[in-house]
């Protein structure tokens, strides 16, 4: 689902703005750009790694991957158990970590040499057709899993006070379309401007000054998957507690 509303997002204008149209599909016409091959070889990296360190599973790790990827989970599942609830946090961490690892590595995509100039390579969340199909995804999630777990009673906080429901009800949907969609702007910008900046530094400066940039970068990419992550877990949250205003 990530794959497929992040690149239908970035197809039409936005590829043919930016002029990052790698390759035409033969007989249909398909545009297909660097950020999406970019994101294709993310995805089967993520699927390797989770097949090589799952195929055979052990009770008690036998293999360093397998002990990895359970470190991680484990991870996960504590930190954002702190911040929704251990329930919360067991039924929702394979969206969330499938989300922060995506949005990380994409982020992380960026700094590769040649991202963003090299045909075929380019940060997924420099592109904010990829960054809305993520807002649209986070957008789906919540609203699909406040329904799921409350019914309609999930929409009774656009509604109130049941006297201005005419004004209120557009002003909630508008309020929860802008939440994840701010938030895909915000880690398009500082992807976009981080590259930018990666790139003429390097272009003007001796190759080991860009260093401390290049590490700072890596920080950014960390915090902007964090702040993405962190925020739809509030919002999945907010969605499904009894007392949502």
């Amino acid at each position: 689902m990530l794959w497929w509303l992040g690149a239908a997002a970035g197809h039409g204008s936005e590829a043919a703005a930016h002029g990052d149209v790698f390759f035409r599909v033969p007989f249909v016409g398909l545009e297909v750009t660097s950020a999406e091959t970019t994101m294709w070889a993310i995805m089967v990296l993520v699927l390797a790694l989770a097949w090589a360190g799952t195929r055979r599973l052990e009770r008690l790790p036998r293999t360093r991957l397998q002990s990895l990827l359970e470190m991680m989970v484990d991870g996960f599942e504590g930190f954002f158990a702190s911040l929704i609830g251990r329930e919360n946090a067991r039924a929702f961490l394979p969206f969330l970590g499938s989300l922060f690892i995506f949005i990380l590595l994409s982020n992380y995509a960026g700094l590769l040499p040649g991202a963003g100039h090299v045909p075929g390579l380019m940060a997924p969340t420099s592109n904010w057709g990829v960054t809305a199909g993520l807002a649209t995804v986070v957008f789906l999630t919540v609203q699909y899993t406040g329904v799921k777990r409350r019914g309609l009673a999930y929409f009774k906080h656009m509604v109130e006070p049941w006297y201005l429901a005419p004004l209120m009800l557009p002003l909630g949907i508008i309020e929860e379309l802008v939440r994840p969609f701010a938030l895909s702007l915000r880690l398009v910008a500082n992807i976009f401007g981080g590259e930018t900046v990666v790139l003429a530094l390097l272009l003007a400066t001796p190759w080991f000054v860009p260093i401390i940039p290049l590490a700072l970068e890596l920080i950014f990419g960390l915090i902007q998957a964090f702040i993405f992550t962190f925020l739809t877990a509030i919002y999945l949250a907010t969605a499904v507690a009894a007392d949502h205003h």
